[in-house]
């Protein structure tokens, strides 16, 4: 009898005791948008007008007090100059679009939660649990991940919006320009949370404090506040 016994609380701490394996988690798209028909309407003309690089029209949603980094560049002339918007190349058209196609929420606080809105949706759905410095998301459906850091290589399996973790040094980068600090994340070498791993485009891999849009509504018209990246 005791032997019995002995052999079920052994097959109990095999089964039940040892560490179970990691589960995948998830940041998936989310948009409060179309809740408020004011800021539904602001948002698709203010794509329209990205799409066709309309400088003026930026310039006039721009709250006065912008903020367009952590290093103390506030003001629409300081937003103007940071994003070089007088040049043909400026980056600030593509990562702007890229914020403003893919949702958010309105975070404002109370009865006033509706006059503040948030894009992308990635920056306010990130789990609080985790270091956001250290996790990043995969930004898309079905995306590809490779064995190497290369379009001809085999795919090993796909992720969709996979909360994963980002191997730093060994990321891939890109020159996009002639100075030295022109260059760009091209590959990244990933492990998602359930311990798929392998290499996915950077296009596709965000960090939750990415490039984020803040927009408030201030008598009843709504201003651009911040667009920055960082923490």
């Amino acid at each position: 009898m005791k032997k019995n016994l002995l052999f079920i609380s052994f097959a109990f701490l095999f089964f039940f005791g040892t560490t179970a394996p990691a589960q995948e988690r998830y940041v998936k798209p989310f948009d409060e948008g179309p809740k408020d028909a004011s800021f539904s309407a602001f948002r698709s003309r203010l794509i329209a007008a990205a799409e066709r690089k309309d400088i003026k029209y930026i310039i006039n949603v721009l709250d006065p007090k912008i903020l367009s980094s952590y290093g103390g560049h506030e003001g629409v002339k300081l937003f103007r100059e940071y994003w070089k918007l007088d040049q043909k190349n400026s980056e600030f058209w593509e990562e702007f679009l890229i914020v403003m196609k893919n949702g958010g929420r309105f975070i404002g606080e109370g009865r006033n939660r509706m006059s503040f809105f948030a894009a992308p949706y990635l920056f306010n759905d990130m789990p609080d649990d985790l270091d956001m410095f250290e996790y990043h998301a995969i930004f898309g459906n079905n995306v590809n991940v490779r064995e190497q850091a290369n379009m001809n290589a085999k795919v090993l399996t796909r992720l969709s919006y996979n909360i994963v973790k980002t191997d730093r040094e060994a990321t891939i980068h890109r020159k996009t320009g002639p100075g030295e600090w022109d260059i760009k994340a091209d590959w990244y070498k990933i492990e998602s949370l359930g311990g798929v791993k392998g290499w996915v485009k950077a296009e596709f891999v965000r960090s939750p404090i990415d490039y984020r849009a803040g927009f408030e509504k201030k008598r009843g018209v709504w201003k651009m506040v911040y667009f920055v990246a960082g923490d």
